[in-house]
């Protein structure tokens, strides 16, 4: 089931035999899982860059609770999606943790196939997360080769004006600014006008 043999799901339950239960259901699901007592247990273990995974999470732990990790986990943009779990669980818990991201929420005793799937949906979301990081990484390192002309360039052809008017605006010529246009499609590696103006939403990047 799993088809990206370094992704892991990560349990993490106060409980010992709900942690063996759960390793044992999963890794006979194709799963690679790793297993952490505690919220602070998690938190103290370095994750390499690009690590690719869903979080399975008790809610109710002793000291840190699973919604504070959740918080906790977004205050250092760590990209596991969450699978709640409780025996405690309320109706408002739920929804707040669903509102901060979670993926799922389910009550003890939860159904094995209704677990699993929710770990599908949450690897999915993890991976399409991780893709949109890589992607973003990408067009900052493109975005850093350009001189300071050409970003005032970029800033204000996505902001819809032509050539001749950029040029009036930097108080240049329309041909050099032309010069200044290719380059920045050749670095940023645009195909066409709309591919620059998706990049540079995906930057943040406008003028105003």
């Amino acid at each position: 089931m799993n088809d990206r043999p370094d992704a892991e799901v990560l349990i993490i339950d106060d409980d010992a035999s709900m942690r063996k239960a759960l390793e044992r259901l999963l890794r006979t699901m194709g799963y690679r899982t790793r297993t952490f007592s505690s919220a602070q247990e998690f938190l103290a273990t370095d994750f390499p860059p690009g690590s690719v995974g869903c979080i399975v999470l008790d809610v109710k732990m002793p000291g840190m609770s699973g919604t504070d990790l959740q918080e906790e986990l977004k205050k250092r943009d760590l990209p596991f999606p969450i699978v709640f779990i409780t025996g405690h669980g309320t109706i408002p818990m739920s929804v707040q943790a669903m509102k901060h991201g979670a993926v799922d929420f389910l009550e003890k005793p939860f159904d094995d196939h209704a677990l699993v799937q929710a770990i599908s949906r949450a690897m999915e979301k993890g991976r399409q997360a991780m893709a949109f990081k890589r992607e973003i990484r990408d067009l900052e390192e493109r975005y850093r080769l350009l001189t300071p002309r050409e970003r005032e360039v970029l800033a204000l052809v996505v902001a819809g004006m032509l050539n001749k008017q950029i040029a009036a605006e930097l108080g240049t010529s329309e041909k050099t600014i032309k010069v200044h246009r290719g380059r920045v499609m050749e670095k940023m590696q645009a195909g066409s006008l709309a591919d620059l103006v998706r990049m540079a939403e995906k930057l943040d990047i406008f003028t105003s």
